[in-house]
Parts: C-alpha cells; structure tokens; sequence
C-alpha cells in the first residue's frame, strides 16, 4: 500500500466527483421516459446497500486492500485470480469513460481532431496526476469540487431565470406503473453510475478517519442520486421525452437552450468544463486503484512505475473496444450491465461478504 491518508471529506468530494462523472454526458434510464428520475432515485437506494457490501467488507479488513483480502477470503490462488480481474475491469471502464469523453469532445468541439489525440492529451494529464499519489488527487478534488458546484448551481438558476422549465413533461408519474421502474433500476441505475463505487474499496484503507468513511460514503451517494435525479429532471422538463431520448447529449442540449436577456446564450462551456472535471476525476480513480492493486498483487514497491504502462493500456483500449460510437454505447447499454457489472460489483462482494462473516465469526 502507498504511504498516504485522506481524510473522510476527501473521500466524499472524490466520490461525488466520480459519480457524476459520464453520467452527465449520456441519457440515463430513457426507457422509464418522463419517470427516468424515479429511476435513478430507486437506483440511489441499490448504490446504498452495494456501499454498505463495500463498507462491511472493509470492516473485517481494514488495513488490507481488497486484493489481499481476498486471498485471505476463498485462498491465495483463486484470490489472487478474482484480484486480478477486479483490476482489469477497473481499467477496462476507465478505458469505456476515456472512450466517452473523447468521443464527444470530437463531437462538439474538436471536429477535425483524430479520436486518439483527444484521449492521449486526456491521459497524459491523468497519468501525471495519478502518478502523485491519492492525497493530490483528494486535494486536486476538493478544488474543482468548488468550481463544480458554482456552475451547477448558476446553470440551475439561468435554466429557471429563461422559463425554459415546462414541469407536465414530467407527467403523468408511474405512466406504466412502478414494476417498469424497478426492472430499469436493476438493468441500469444500479450498476451506472450507482455500483460503479467498488472502486472505493480499494481506496477506503487510505481514509484516516474509518468511522467516518461510511457516513461519507452514503452522503456522496445520496447527494449524488439527487443531483443525477434533478439533472434528468430538468433534461425531460425542458426538453421533453422525445429528444430527450434521441440527444446523444442531453445535458448539452438542455445548456443550449438557454436564453437570457437575449444576449446570455450558448454556455456550451459550462457542459463542456464540468463534465471534463468530472470524467477527469474518475477516469484519474480507476487509473490509480489499478495501478496499486496490480502493485499489491505482484509485490512492487514502487507503484509510481505502473502509471505509465497502464494509461498506455487505457488509452489504446479506449480506441480499439469498439469501431464506432453506436457499437460502443450498444455494449454499454446491453452487455456490459449483465455480463460484467452484475458479477463484479453486485455477485462477488456479496458471496466474499458472507463467506468473511461465517470465517469472522468462527474465529471470534
């Protein structure tokens, strides 16, 4: 483990940082239609319960990593192989997000610019952060999480100042009743963005403050299903269903209608600065949890020399892991929840928890 601690605050800032990160680019839960907010407040209460698996486990080994305690869990060689699979999948998403941000920065901003030059000079600045350690990128969070939070709320207040809210699109609630909800809730808004937070278990170790980290933990998820909810709000409530479901970026075109004074337009920059900020600080979290599980995995003392190697890894996986953008939301949406998700975030932990509690307990 690197030599190095943040306190619960931090965790909470890095955490709600994370959450947010693609999830302000991509239209989340559109199936539920004008009740995809519902959606995520229900997927809010799953994120609960899969922190508390993440929490518990903790719990039983506080100073370990989870690499190493699950070898101490189901024994060295299948832990050390479910270890190192964890690991890929932290690199694997953090290559999809790579993916995601790059694709619509060529989308909106840089149109003549190649995909892989776009998400090299994305690398490159989360590689130098990455390779400082976990208490500069707590700091680095607890700066922009200022700057996040300004522009979040003058973009509300704009959004509302330009009455562009139309609040019956929002209507009628539970339009197909709740049980649609619910099955959205397990295909979707559990794993993304809500399980997406076991990464974290490879970073509550550094936390100096370990009672703490629990009430941090659940406050960043809470706070961050009720901004996600309110985001989808206001993306429905101004832009209605419909194209809602067919923006590529709703968010986006929300931000684009704003007209105020008739000369206050086009803050395309507030979209496109907050979700680099955001998608920086989880694409940086992925990258860093890799990077010092692979370390404990394989006993290197200087896990500072991996940054490199594997943001070279992202970065060509986020190129190769798809030929085009509609192949690439295609596996987001209909294989990666089931097929990588589901087993990882949910399965596992939850069968390592039980077998720690019986193990725990018969040696108490």
């Amino acid at each position: 483990m690197e030599k190095a601690k943040i306190s619960a605050y931090q965790l909470f800032v890095l955490m709600l940082l994370f959450e947010h990160g693609t999830t302000l680019l991509i239209p989340l839960a559109v199936e539920a239609k004008q009740d995809a907010w519902l959606a995520v407040l229900l997927g809010t209460v799953g994120g609960f319960i899969l922190f508390w698996i993440y929490y518990g486990l903790y719990q039983y080994y506080p100073d370990n990593l989870p690499t190493e305690y699950v070898q101490k869990i189901i024994g060295k060689v299948l832990g050390r192989l479910l270890g190192f699979f964890f690991l890929l999948y932290f690199m694997y998403i953090a290559s999809r997000d790579l993916r995601d941000f790059g694709e619509m920065l060529v989308t909106i901003a840089y149109l003549d610019t190649p995909l892989f030059i776009v998400n090299a000079l994305l690398t490159l600045v989360m590689v130098y952060t990455v390779r400082k350690g976990i208490e500069v990128l707590a700091r680095t969070g607890e700066l922009f999480f200022i700057i996040v939070y300004l522009f979040a709320i003058t973009g509300f207040i704009l959004i509302v100042a330009s009455g562009l809210l139309n609040l019956t699109n929002l209507k009628p609630v539970l339009e197909e009743g709740i049980l649609s909800i619910i099955k959205i809730t397990f295909t979707q808004t559990l794993y993304f963005p809500f399980g997406e937070v076991v990464a974290f278990a490879m970073i509550l170790p550094y936390v100096n403050q370990s009672k703490k980290a629990k009430v941090a933990g659940l406050f960043a998820i809470g706070l961050s299903g009720i901004n996600i909810a309110i985001i989808t709000a206001l993306n429905i409530s101004v832009l209605g269903v419909d194209l809602v479901s067919r923006s590529q970026f709703p968010l986006l075109s929300t931000i684009q209608t704003i007209r105020v004074a008739e000369f206050l337009e086009r803050l395309d920059v507030y979209f496109m600065l907050t979700t680099i900020v955001c998608g920086f600080f989880k694409i940086s979290v992925y990258c860093y949890v890799a990077v010092i599980g692979i370390a404990d995995l394989f006993n290197i003392k200087e896990s500072s020399r991996l940054v490199y190697p594997i943001g070279i890894v992202i970065l060509f996986l986020s190129i190769t892991i798809a030929s085009n953008v509609s192949e690439h939301i295609k596996e987001g949406l209909q294989v990666i929840p089931f097929f990588v998700h589901l087993p990882l975030q949910v399965v596992i932990p939850l069968l390592l928890l039980v077998i720690a509690f019986f193990k725990n307990r018969k040696s108490r």
